[in-house]
């Protein structure tokens, strides 16, 4: 069992992996601001990967509740900005979240490895890219809400996303992207009332599907806020709790702001699960 493309290959089964985020746009609801110049972006990939991290996530979108939506051209902008410079300062494996096929391109063409993908739909123009360059994807439920909105599932949260991931895998295999070139996301946050989120995390184990990667994203979302009634730099130690939770039902990947501390746990959470 793998996840790997355009220049990487992860063994799945092994051990978790961890995806360091890097926003670089001045909006984002943890750490906007902290890291849009590319001078810090880059010294901020260069500490995340020295702590470990396997994946650095850039990100010039922000998708926190209420945010302002970005234009293509602007998305693509930012990005131009800091993705050749982080691809040439470093030997990181690189992650682009966007949903948007013309920012993907570019970056596809300069240094990305995976597209992550929060649009929670099958894009034929990313499609054709993901197949095109061979590289990773990473597919998110939505349930066709947002940061902003809570879906009603009538079936439950925990079948619309199972049959959300079974959709999707066919939908890929048949149009030829390969099963190892993709990684699905449940989306905490997205889509989900606050007791979605909890049962989701509850349920890893259910949701993952067989010889697919599995991506947890909740770093210090709101769901981490509301459970622990804590804000900001507190945020980590509920985001660890729910990650080594995650990684018992078998999660691969956890994407998260703080790696260093997110790394030291999940060694924990290996050395007694895998």
């Amino acid at each position: 069992m793998i996840f790997s493309g355009k220049n990487f290959n992860f063994e799945l089964g092994k051990k978790t992996y961890v995806m360091g985020i890097l926003n670089v746009t001045a909006d984002s609801f943890y750490d906007g601001g902290k890291y849009n110049s590319p001078e810090r972006a880059v010294q901020h990939a260069r500490d995340m990967l020295e702590y470990g991290a396997d994946i650095i996530d850039i990100g010039a979108h922000s998708t926190r509740p209420g945010h302002t939506a970005l234009a293509p051209d602007a998305e693509l902008n930012i990005i131009k900005q800091y993705l050749p410079l982080i691809a040439d300062e470093t030997d990181a494996v690189i992650s682009v979240d966007t949903f948007n096929p013309i920012v993907a391109e570019y970056a596809l063409n300069n240094g990305a490895s995976i597209i992550n993908d929060v649009s929670g739909e099958f894009n034929l123009q990313m499609a054709e890219l993901v197949k095109k360059h061979n590289c990773g994807w990473i597919i998110m439920h939505t349930g066709g809400g947002d940061s902003s909105t809570v879906v009603d599932y009538k079936n439950g949260v925990i079948n619309d996303v199972i049959d959300f991931f079974e959709f999707m895998l066919k939908k890929c295999e048949d149009f030829g992207i390969k099963k190892n070139q993709l990684a699905f996301d449940m989306g905490i946050g997205f889509g989900k009332s606050y007791e979605d989120n909890l049962e989701l995390i509850k349920n890893t184990d259910k949701i993952k599907i067989k010889h697919v990667a599995l991506l947890t994203a909740l770093s210090s979302k709101r769901v981490v806020a509301t459970a622990t009634e804590v804000t900001d730099n507190d945020l980590l130690y509920g985001t660890i709790s729910a990650n080594a939770l995650a990684v018992q039902g078998g999660t691969d990947i956890i994407r998260v702001h703080n790696v260093r501390e997110n790394i030291i746990a999940v060694k924990m959470c290996d050395a007694i699960l895998r």
